[in-house]
């Protein structure tokens, strides 16, 4: 890993892509240099990486030619994923997807590194390895390290998704529609970036609907989840957006085939990478959007055994979107890729 790499984050003005550049510098990644692209309105804005300062440049089909890079962070939309990855892997780089664009393809590789690095070794397939979904990368660190020792069967999970999973628009847009509750005018605000006004609200609807009722965002976490543990899995999801600025929660109900113990569960999870446990009912500490955010890790709390059956388990997770759904993740994959080359 002492070899630098040169870098490009393509969406490098998005949430992601500027929390990407954190990362890296908290990971200690060994960058040489930064190419970062966007649309042409962002043109000529400037980052700061370390201290030196970066120029952003239009993503075209040529400038990977004129720009080489080792590693080219996409987090820009599936259809820009789909239209310019190709011309990244064909200039000798590995592109790292954050959208859902390649998820499902069976020649690209979908990886959580905590729960199957090994997966990164099928990057030469296509020169391609995907990030998950946000909500389906802080599940699968507590599914994993469980599933390992009790045989999971089924998952069912609500989740409780931030306005940070619609990027800046969404965060902006929470913020504004709240600023108008507080100057008595949240019934003229006109939402946007979500379906309905999110300030003190609920949104049981996280993308598009599917014919069986379920969303695309639901879909997304039954197969990318069976995929990532490649286990067939029973999986059953409910995505609602909320007005929290930053990290989604989640409630996940687990049935396994062997009875579960509880204090057992919460040593595996106190040992899993990427997993804090913060469970503490008497003092009432547990996991929350609010301390959560900006770290790099999922947190875990509210372990229990369901009232009736010994093998199904309930608990509460919270992790940052933007970092552990995103950026983190990424990162990582990157710090694996380069164990493996």
């Amino acid at each position: 890993m002492e070899d630098m790499k040169k870098i490009a984050i393509v969406g490098a003005t998005g949430a992601v892509g500027e929390e990407i550049l954190n990362v890296l510098d908290e990971l200690n990644f060994p960058v040489e240099s930064i190419l970062p692209l966007a649309s042409a309105k962002s043109v000529g804005s400037e980052i700061e990486f370390r201290g030196k300062t970066f120029k952003v440049k239009e993503l075209t089909q040529s400038v990977f030619k004129e720009n080489p890079v080792d590693i080219a962070f996409f987090s820009a939309g599936g259809n820009i994923s789909a239209k310019y990855a190709k011309y990244a892997v064909e200039c000798g780089a590995v592109v790292i997807d954050n959208t859902s664009h390649f998820r499902m393809d069976k020649n690209v590789p979908l990886v959580v590194p905590e729960c199957n690095s090994e997966d990164i070794k099928d990057w030469e397939k296509t020169g391609i390895i995907a990030n998950p979904n946000c909500s389906t990368i802080q599940m699968v660190h507590v599914l994993k390290p469980l599933d390992d020792i009790f045989n999971l069967k089924r998952v069912d999970v609500s989740t409780y998704q931030a306005a940070s999973g619609a990027g800046k628009e969404g965060m902006e847009e929470l913020v504004q529609g709240m600023q108008s509750f507080f100057a008595f005018k949240l019934d003229e605000f006109e939402a946007k970036a979500f379906p309905y006004t999110l300030a003190l609200n609920l949104i049981p609807q996280i993308d598009v609907f599917n014919e069986n009722g379920y969303t695309k965002e639901e879909l997304k976490m039954v197969y990318e989840t069976q995929k990532i543990l490649h286990k067939k899995l029973e999986i059953s999801a409910t995505c609602v957006r909320v007005p929290v600025l930053r990290s989604h929660s989640e409630a996940i109900t687990m049935h396994f085939e062997k009875d579960v113990n509880v204090v057992k569960v919460r040593e595996i999870l106190s040992k899993a990478p990427s997993v804090k446990v913060i469970d503490d009912i008497e003092n009432k500490k547990y996991p929350m959007p609010l301390f959560t955010s900006n770290t790099n890790e999922t947190y875990v709390g509210r372990i229990r055994h369901d009232i009736n059956h010994k093998n199904i388990l309930h608990l509460w997770c919270v992790a940052d979107q933007i970092r552990v759904g995103a950026a983190t993740n990424a990162v990582r994959i990157a710090q694996k890729w380069l164990e493996l080359i």
